[in-house]
This record gives structure tokens, sequence and C-alpha cells, in this order.
């Protein structure tokens, strides 16, 4: 009886683990599904626009093919956080997005400017859009130096909007040589995963 009584008290631990754990993983904030006619707005520097791949090889074009929605490509190479605050206004009029898709902040990094002020200005532009009705999905942009780190306010921006977060792609593909086109950016493969893991944040944010 003893035995039995052990039996039952381990199996139930592990079924209450492994509850807990599905629960860890369902955090994932969620976000209006898309329909079937919703633009998605991929709006950041070079990383979005593609450098460094063939057009239908960046990473807009092959989430377009995921996810089947229209995924506008508003990438500008060389762009920093206060010129993409700027230009969304007139972006955000033209397409009219359901869904913005914002990865900026590498250009920041590269010129050193204020993390302040760019963690201020992609504040403002979630703002912007969630004040439109428009969801916002972020990505994170590490650091390129000895190694790779991602600042701290990604991850604070998307807790403080309770909005999905892609914080490890864009990291793990500039850490591998064979994924990249040179020092900064992807190559078709690297993009590709990019789109992928993008796609499968969608899902899980209940957009798709």
């Amino acid at each position: 009886m003893r035995r039995i009584s052990v039996l039952r008290f381990v199996t139930g631990f592990l079924l209450t683990c492994g509850l807990l754990f599905l629960l860890s993983c369902s955090k994932t904030p969620q976000i209006a599904k898309l329909p079937s006619d919703g633009v998605v707005l991929a709006f950041g520097d070079s990383i979005t626009f593609g450098t460094g791949a063939a057009t239908a090889e960046s990473y807009p074009s092959v989430l377009e093919k995921l996810i089947g929605r229209r995924v506008v490509n508003a990438g500008v190479p060389g762009e920093v956080t206060a010129e993409g605050r700027v230009r969304l206004v007139s972006v955000l009029d033209e397409y009219n997005p359901a869904l913005m898709i914002l990865c900026l902040g590498g250009n920041d990094f590269l010129r050193h400017q204020d993390k302040n002020k760019t963690a201020e200005n992609l504040k403002a532009m979630i703002s912007l859009a969630r004040s439109r009705g428009i969801s916002v999905v972020l990505i994170s942009v590490p650091k390129l130096r000895l190694w790779l780190r991602v600042p701290k306010f990604y991850g604070e921006l998307a807790n403080e909007f309770a909005i999905p977060l892609e914080g490890k792609a864009l990291k793990q593909i500039l850490s591998k040589r064979s994924l990249k086109s040179d020092a900064i950016h992807p190559n078709a493969a690297g993009y590709t995963i990019l789109a992928e893991s993008v796609a499968q944040l969608l899902r899980n944010s209940g957009a798709l």
C-alpha cells in the first residue's frame, strides 16, 4: 500500500510539473487574428530590406509565403530609429496595415547612439501603431561586438506593451558564419530562419 501511495505521489508530481511547463510555454502575448486580406508591414532597416540576399529571399518575402498574407517590405538600409520614427507616419498612412513587425536598432548601435534614445524612439513607434489599432510584433537586434548581446530594453518594451517579441533568432543567425552574407547581415538561409521564427511567433500569438 505504501509503495502504491508513493507511486501516486510521484505520478501526481510529474503531471503537475508537466502542466506548469506547458503553461510557461504559452505566455506569448495574444494579438488580434489577421484577416485573410490583412496587410502586414515589415518595418526596419537593411535586415528587413534583405541586404545580402535576393529580393525574393528577404525575410518579408519568405514570410509572405509562409503566412498567406501580403507582407510589405518597408526596410531602409542604414536607417536609425530616429529616422524610422519620422518615416513611420507616412508608411502607416499609405498601407494601413493590420500588423506591424518592427525590427530597428542595429544602426543606432553601430553609430554608438544613446540607448535610452533608441528605446524612446522604438516606444514612440509602437505607441503610434497601437494608437491606430495596429498590432505590433517586435524583433530584438543584438549589438555586434566581440560577443552578441541583446539590449534589455527590447524585452522591457515588449512587457510594457504586452506585445510578442522575437528575441532570439537574429542573435542565433548572426552568431553563425554559414548564415551570414557579411559581418552584420544574414544570407538567404539566415533570412529564411528569421521568417520561420516570426511565422511561428504569429501562430503562438493567435495572429494566425
